[in-house]
């Protein structure tokens, strides 16, 4: 399965972007092999309501869940309805970090 996570910059040693429609990039993780891709964010200067864009370019690129900080309840609505599941990241640490508690089961669910 892939996993989305926002980050600030390219890299699994980049920190994570809390915000994810605004995310310069999102990583796409490999959870099995471990490849990544680290994708520019063309959405993330643009103007608002970039959510559900956001929501549609990241199911369209594969990834079966998502891990950030917060999102808007737009996101979240397009979220539900790709039926891609949503993990809750707080703090400054790497894209690696986030990718380990995301394996370990120890991030929470956004609703």
């Amino acid at each position: 399965m892939m996993v989305c996570i926002t980050a600030q910059a390219p890299g699994l040693d980049a920190t994570v972007e809390p915000r994810f429609a605004r995310a310069p990039f999102f990583i796409f993780i490999e959870t099995v092999t471990g490849e990544a891709h680290s994708v520019a964010n063309a959405l993330c200067g643009g103007p608002g309501g970039v959510g559900p864009r956001a929501v549609q370019f990241i199911v369209e690129y594969g990834a079966g869940a998502l891990v950030t900080g917060r999102m808007g309840e737009h996101a979240v609505r397009a979220l539900r309805v790709a039926a891609v599941p949503a993990y809750a990241f707080a703090g400054e640490s790497t894209v690696a970090e986030a990718l380990e508690a995301y394996r370990s089961g120890a991030l929470p669910e956004l609703s």
